[in-house]
């Protein structure tokens, strides 16, 4: 298993993984993704924000980050963090515990480049999922009210998101 850059030849299988990915939370959860602008995830494979776990040769997860997500996490936004976002697995490949393999990355990743916290956030009201992302490392800090904004994806209007943290 190997943790690399996304490439603009994986975008297809990217959204591919991001369409499994909605179905399952349509299945799950009160709230899913309403798809991502080709140019926010093209923008991501050029900064080398987009990430890809590799296992033998088939793209088994995806997963971006970013350094700021101000419009989530507000004033605590100024802590050096890195934000894990859009985690996405092949249907074929879930249970494998990928989270806790992108959190292992991360946290070498986040200490290399000078960050404190790993953080990322969830559609509010899947009990089952927030209590993995415990499991995976993470504290629960609670609800935060997303604002109408067009920086954020689609799925974040009018909603609530769940918080988490990792203090390194």
């Amino acid at each position: 298993m190997q943790i690399i850059n996304g490439t603009p030849a994986d975008i297809g299988i990217i959204f591919s993984l991001y369409d499994a990915g909605t179905l399952l939370q349509k299945k799950v959860a009160q709230k899913h993704w309403l798809g991502f602008d080709r140019a926010l995830i093209e923008k991501e494979i050029q900064e080398k924000r987009l990430w890809k776990i590799v296992a033998g040769n088939q793209i088994v997860c995806v997963f971006s980050i970013a350094f700021e997500d101000p419009y989530i996490w507000q004033e605590k936004d100024k802590d050096p963090s890195i934000y894990i976002h859009r985690i996405a697995t092949h249907p074929d490949f879930r249970g494998n515990g990928y989270v806790k393999k992108i959190v292992e990355w991360a946290r070498t990743y986040a200490a290399g480049n000078g960050k404190e916290f790993i953080r990322m956030d969830t559609g509010s009201g899947n009990d089952r999922l927030n209590s993995y992302y415990v499991s995976c490392g993470f504290t629960y800090l609670g609800i935060v009210a997303t604002e109408d904004t067009p920086e954020l994806p689609a799925h974040y209007k009018g909603g609530t998101s769940s918080l988490f943290e990792i203090a390194l």
